[in-house]
């Protein structure tokens, strides 16, 4: 399992169709691991459902962030290496380090990952 890192709201100003853009292109390197045979896995795959049930009501009111990094940082730790993509993101940074600190690869790059 490789967990696709990039940011999400940062540097949106939480528009919509900015963090969307966001999402996509973590989708899209989701996508490319797929067809090189890996499992990928995003973060918020599991914490937006999550997210939504629990009730919050804006993103980054109290039952987001008691959600959306944590879910996060569990699923990274479940993970085989980590695919750091996109611009600044302290969470994707947090992501990395939970990696690095784990003694796990991290790529920049779906070209430097290894077909499965």
């Amino acid at each position: 399992m490789i967990l696709v890192a990039g940011p999400y709201r940062s540097g949106t100003g939480d528009d919509p169709a900015r963090i969307a853009a966001n999402v996509h292109a973590m989708e899209e390197a989701a996508l490319a691991l797929w067809r090189a045979g890996h499992l990928p896995v995003l973060g918020e795959w599991f914490a937006l459902p999550l997210i939504a049930s629990a009730g919050s009501t804006v993103r980054g009111d109290a039952v987001w962030d008691s959600i959306f990094h944590p879910v996060a940082e569990k699923v990274a730790r479940r993970c085989d290496a980590c695919l750091r993509i996109g611009g600044p993101s302290a969470g994707a940074d947090r992501m990395v380090a939970i990696f690095v600190e784990g003694g796990k690869p991290v790529f920049r790059s779906t070209d430097e990952i290894p077909p499965a």
